[in-house]
């Protein structure tokens, strides 16, 4: 009855968010838009950073290929045929990436992913200004605020959903022993290459279609937009602060954090990285498991 009552709960939020463009200005859709694709992030980011622990700084580098494949290929494709060759690029790009880096842990595999959004970014600049003869591109297509919301709205769903079936299969609970101790989770039998691999290309794919389907509203792109890094400290702040372990916990952190980040970044643009800064501080020392854990906790401290 419990869990029946969370479906229809959810089934009865998401038709409220789906007609909501019908009742609200744009700007109200552009906030709703922003708070979508960064609840998709943190929860995408959180599928494979979550239970495994790798804090991974690559966000944005998937994100900015997905922009700059429809960048490209929208004049020329139908954009649903786009969408999936973005798709298949995050796929192909994440696989070759995690079979060369997930054996690498801690700081290391922090450090890495850091650096394969700049060698991403640096690389696609330099093939604009040497190869194409130019820095950015112009994206033209008939998608309004609501069209790119429904998108953004349909794909966070589909990455919640996921990620529960995830969470309830033995992949999730291979997750967990992979997050407790690899060597351990080794030696039961799990394949944890394979199953990093897996969670990692997921959470690549998802992301890099936030960024395909977010490109048109910008309309016109280039590296320093779409490959900013404040992408990657945003998702990972956000996923950390509603609790990276839960199912609702990203999308619960990314949803206020967009909203004080929008308000920031509109009254005081030049003190906005300081702040994100001390933000992140404050939630790895005060709720490093994120507030849905700080509640429970507090909760059963009432209780005892």
């Amino acid at each position: 009855m419990h869990s029946t009552f969370k479906i229809a709960f959810a089934a009865a939020a998401l038709s409220l968010l789906a007609i909501a463009p019908f009742f609200i200005s744009d700007y109200g859709i552009g906030l709703l838009l922003g708070m979508s694709s960064y609840a998709t992030l943190a929860t995408a980011w959180a599928l494979f950073s979550g239970p495994t622990r790798y804090v991974s700084l690559a966000t944005v580098a998937f994100f900015g290929l997905g922009a700059y494949t429809v960048a490209v290929f929208s004049e020329t494709l139908p954009y649903p045929v786009v969408l999936i060759l973005a798709a298949v690029i995050g796929l192909t790009v994440s696989l070759a990436v995690g079979l060369s880096t997930l054996r690498l842990a801690g700081v290391y595999f922090v450090i890495f992913t850091f650096g394969l959004a700049e060698l991403i970014r640096q690389t696609v600049t330099w093939w604009e200004v040497n190869i194409t003869g130019t820095l950015g591109r112009y994206i033209f297509l008939p998608l309004e605020g609501r069209h790119i919301y429904w998108q953004l709205l349909a794909l966070l769903t589909v990455t919640l959903l996921a990620s529960w079936l995830i969470g309830r299969s033995r992949i999730g609970l291979a997750l967990k022993a992979i997050g407790d101790d690899e060597t351990v989770a080794a030696h039961t039998g799990i394949n944890v290459p394979r199953v990093k691999l897996m969670l990692f290309a997921l959470s690549a794919t998802i992301i890099t279609l936030v960024g395909a389907i977010q490109a048109p509203r910008w309309t016109y792109i280039e590296p320093s937009i779409v490959f900013n890094p404040t992408v990657s400290f945003l998702t990972l702040i956000m996923a950390l602060l509603g609790g990276a372990m839960r199912l609702w916990g990203p999308t619960l952190g990314a949803i206020p954090l967009f909203l004080l980040f929008e308000w920031l970044s509109a009254n005081f643009p030049n003190h906005f990285s300081i702040i994100l800064g001390v933000l992140f501080i404050v939630i790895v020392f005060v709720m490093p498991n994120g507030v849905l854990a700080k509640v429970e906790a507090i909760r059963r401290g009432r209780q005892s």
